[in-house]
């Protein structure tokens, strides 16, 4: 009889496992949220970000923007610009007026940054719904992602997203010592104005400028 019911726990916890990784309402949101951002011919966002401490505020944050035309994209954070125009990356430094050029490979950009966290999902994570919120007269739907990684160093990933519009307002990164990162979406605008030519480094804008190219 003992066996009988551990081997029911057993398939129970696996049967909850493999709901988890193919949570049909965690799909549908993220596919929503996904499809959105892919179909704008650009957009443009304001945020903000840091370290979130056990109160639920930022004991730490900092302001950032970043704009998107497909596989093009410019960021700035944290006294850096990094941006492509989908040949080249530069890798601009505020501190140093230094700025690195080297071939734009994909697969190596940071997946949980904001020029690519409505993609993230798409491999190597499993994701379950988690809740519903209401902030205000807004209502959010929080999505958890588990990566399927065991040595990653991200434990989870919390992506709160607008019900009725399916954009991105935050998410927030937990890593295997507890440690959260949080980003917010401060502004956003859908099809923002984005030239071509702000993706690539114009040195004339940066006085003294040194390029390193590592190509």
């Amino acid at each position: 009889m003992k066996k009988i019911l551990v081997l029911s726990a057993q398939l129970l916890l696996f049967s909850n496992l493999v709901m988890a990784q193919k949570d049909k309402k965690a799909t549908a949101i993220l596919d929503e949220m996904s499809k959105k951002y892919q179909t704008m011919k650009s957009f443009s966002a304001a945020f903000t970000y840091g370290v979130e401490g056990s109160n639920a505020k930022l004991t730490e944050s900092y302001k950032g923007d970043v704009t998107v035309k497909g596989a093009k994209f410019r960021l700035k954070m944290l006294g850096q610009e990094v941006f492509t125009n989908g040949k080249e990356l530069y890798s601009y430094t505020k501190e140093t007026n230094e700025c690195q050029v080297t071939d734009f490979n994909p697969s190596e950009m940071d997946a949980l940054s904001p020029t690519k966290i409505y993609t993230i999902y798409k491999k190597g994570y499993k994701y379950v719904f988690l809740e519903e919120i209401k902030e205000g007269s807004q209502l959010y739907e929080v999505v958890e992602l588990s990566p399927e990684d065991k040595s990653s160093k991200v434990a989870k990933v919390q992506i709160k997203v607008d019900k009725k519009d399916k954009s991105v307002k935050s998410w927030k990164v937990w890593d295997k010592n507890g440690k959260r990162t949080v980003f917010r979406v401060d502004k956003f605008m859908p099809n923002a104005p984005a030239d071509d030519k702000i993706f690539t480094f114009d040195k004339k804008k940066y006085p003294g400028v040194e390029v390193v190219d590592l190509r």
